[in-house]
């Protein structure tokens, strides 16, 4: 597998940027048009902190990464994550609200929880999708 680089921020795929969570303002039709035939080839990990724009189809599997709370403050805080941008990422982990949005824009069956706490998570989590992935193309070729 391949890391592609940040294609948000390469290819301009924004509109515009907030102060108040210090990041981009995400334009999502314009995300979704450039990865449309990307998926359409499939073979791509999506890696984002929301889904409900992406259509459904492009998906077989989702995996909602979930950090315990005292966990993530601190990672979150180590990336300089202050204010309203820390609290809010907090809060969408406490509400599983990340979670919550994947079971309602995607059949609840392919929509699983994996914890990320530590790099034994981490480990895990690479072992249960790359089964996943091996299984899939078994069943699917």
């Amino acid at each position: 597998m391949m890391k592609q680089p940040n294609i948000l921020l390469t290819g301009e795929l924004y509109e515009g940027y907030d102060e108040e969570y210090q990041c981009p303002i995400l334009d999502e039709d314009r995300v979704v048009d450039e990865l449309e035939d990307k998926m359409t080839d499939g073979g791509v990990i999506v890696d984002y902190h929301g889904c409900d724009f992406f259509p459904e189809r492009w998906f077989h599997i989702v995996f909602v990464l979930r950090t315990d709370n005292s966990i993530l403050y601190d990672r979150l805080e180590r990336r300089g994550y202050k204010g309203k941008k820390l609290q809010g990422n907090l809060d969408c982990e406490i509400f599983q609200t990340i979670y919550e949005e994947a079971m309602e824009s995607y059949k609840k069956e392919i929509v699983h929880q994996l914890p990320s706490n530590d790099p034994d998570d981490l480990e895990q989590n690479l072992d249960q999708i790359i089964q996943w992935i091996q299984q899939w193309m078994v069943d699917n070729n």
